[in-house]
């Protein structure tokens, strides 16, 4: 494996096209850390961004099929209400639709779905990534790179007050 990277950059996140609507954006007063290397991120993402140096800039656009894949209709399902149920009561406050709630699968991994609708026994969530279907727009500007030490990689996260800002 190649040496671990950490990148701190700035992007703006488009749904599709350089067009399309932002989805998510990272400015120079609070950039995005990554550590690259430990397949954490998409690797079609670290493919694109991992090989340049502070101060490049880039722009690229990962097909659907290389980011969160395409929207999984079985990820859409029909839960009876009393899920939820709690003490008792039914929690109205979270059954709006558009809502994300947190969850648990049958092994106790949590997971968010998404409130699609509720009708008078059931509530149809969609446990599909936010960005599934979606190809993703990247552009922006390297601030940082520097190799990830040790710690972090053990870590598998960035650990901030490192490295020369």
């Amino acid at each position: 494996m190649a040496q671990a990277k950490v990148i701190s950059l700035t992007y703006e996140l488009r749904s599709g096209s350089a067009q399309g609507d932002i989805i998510e954006t990272a400015e120079k007063a609070n950039p995005a850390q990554f550590l690259f290397g430990t397949g954490n991120l998409i690797p079609e993402f670290e493919n694109q961004v991992a090989h340049l140096n502070q101060g490049d800039p880039f722009e690229f656009i990962i097909a659907a099929d290389q980011a969160y894949g395409p929207v999984n209709k079985e990820a859409v399902v029909d839960l009876p209400k009393s899920v939820f149920v709690i003490d008792g009561e039914l929690a109205t406050d979270m059954l709006e639709i558009g809502n994300t709630v947190p969850m648990r699968d049958q092994e106790g991994n949590p997971l968010n779905g998404k409130v699609v609708e509720v009708s008078e026994e059931t509530v149809k969530m969609d446990f599909n990534h936010p960005l599934a279907g979606l190809d993703l727009h990247f552009k922006g500007e390297v601030l940082e790179a520097r190799d990830a030490s040790p710690e972090e990689v053990s870590h598998g996260h960035v650990h901030t007050g490192q490295g020369g800002h």
